[in-house]
């Protein structure tokens, strides 16, 4: 148990890693190009992107244990989980049985984190649209830890 919680773990900071680039690329580009409406579009695309990227790493990490049947589709079944729906037609092999909720877990942090970097995003147009002569708060502060 103690290889599959810790090879959980891997896959879980590798699939975190690539949402913590993508996103300050994003708050970089947004902090540099203001307040434009026109800037929601891409950058939501964008995270609607690397969260399809995120399921490929699972998708990836599935296959390097085998912990899906081998019928099983396993990008659909990353997708599965990372959702959170739970399992249906797709059920993991009793022994990486633990790979799923560990992956729900991770899904549900980076959808919140996608969600709070667009909330801030919002924010900040409200904020500047609203009241254009006040200063918005930084970027940075959405950022920080």
């Amino acid at each position: 148990m103690l290889r599959r919680l810790l090879f959980g773990a891997g896959v879980n900071v590798a699939d975190i890693a690539l949402p913590a680039f993508v996103m300050t690329i994003v708050v970089q580009v947004a902090r540099r190009s203001g307040t434009r409406k026109s800037q929601m579009i891409p950058a939501v695309s964008v995270l609607t992107i690397t969260h399809a990227l995120e399921v490929l790493v699972w998708s990836f990490a599935y296959l390097l244990v085998d912990a899906a049947p081998a019928d099983a589709n396993l990008v659909y079944f990353a997708f599965v989980n990372h959702t959170t729906p739970g399992y249906g037609d797709v059920v993991p092999v009793e022994r990486w049985r633990l790979l799923g909720p560990m992956m729900a877990m991770n899904g549900v942090l980076l959808f919140g984190w996608s969600t709070a970097v667009i909330f801030e995003m919002l924010r900040k147009h409200w904020s500047v649209s609203k009241f254009p002569n006040r200063r918005p708060r930084s970027w940075h502060l959405c950022m920080q830890t």
